[in-house]
């Protein structure tokens, strides 16, 4: 059974405020107990995907999400695997790095990070994106050394200007050679910049999308199951 944390928000990138981010957390916190509970009963394995807005399937309905998608795929596979869904629409990396502690608290087999594209489209430096990334990879490993880690690669439209957009590019592929890690690209690969793939906000994509998305992760993921 898929199991989803249900940190949806359903605002755009930006409009999140502080107490919605926070009651949604609360809630979020109660239902991560509960499917703990669950995937310790049936003696699955859990891959979980921590990330923003699409990783929480902002603007679509109930299992349209790429995560889901994908626990359909594994499903279909008969692998032994519950995917958890972690993402909360607004992140930033160091939002991410804040909320990451309890999030450790169950037993992850693969944890998949796709975080970042709330730091570019607001030009937070690069150098801070690429350390709350790090961090984040270094606490997964302290809690569970034996954890498979995936970051899903992000590219930012070029109005940030073209150092700043080749940098913030360059930051996933640098993290997983570092680290030995499963890199994903760029996540909205065949996505990104697709008026017909996108909702009307031009930066979600579509149930159509998510589709894709689906695949450019599972490409990377299926190696690792």
């Amino acid at each position: 059974m898929f199991q989803r944390l249900k940190f949806l928000i359903l605002v755009l990138a930006f409009s999140c405020t502080p107490e919605e981010t926070k009651e949604t957390e609360v809630r979020s916190s109660e239902i991560v107990q509960t499917e703990n509970t669950a995937a310790e009963n049936n003696n699955s394995k859990t891959i979980l995907f921590f990330g923003n807005s699409l990783t929480a399937g902002y603007g679509l309905d109930e299992g349209e999400g790429f995560p889901e998608l994908i626990q359909d795929t594994i499903n279909s596979l008969n692998l032994n695997y519950n995917v958890v869904n972690a993402g909360l629409s607004g992140e930033t990396t160091t939002g991410g790095k804040n909320r990451l502690g309890w999030i450790l608290n169950q037993k992850i087999d693969v944890f998949v990070l796709e975080l970042g594209a709330n730091d570019g489209l607001r030009g937070i430096p690069l150098k801070e994106t690429k350390i709350n990334l790090q961090e984040m990879i270094d606490k997964v490993w302290e809690k569970n050394p034996d954890t498979k880690i995936v970051i899903t690669g992000m590219q930012i439209p070029p109005n940030m200007g073209k150092a700043y957009t080749t940098e913030f590019k360059d930051i996933w592929p640098e993290l997983a050679k570092n680290n030995d890690i499963s890199l994903v690209p760029f996540l909205l690969e065949n996505v990104g910049g697709i008026a017909e793939l996108n909702q009307s906000d031009g930066i979600h994509p579509t149930a159509k999308g998510h589709k894709i998305l689906t695949e450019n992760v599972w490409v990377v993921l299926k190696d690792l199951l």
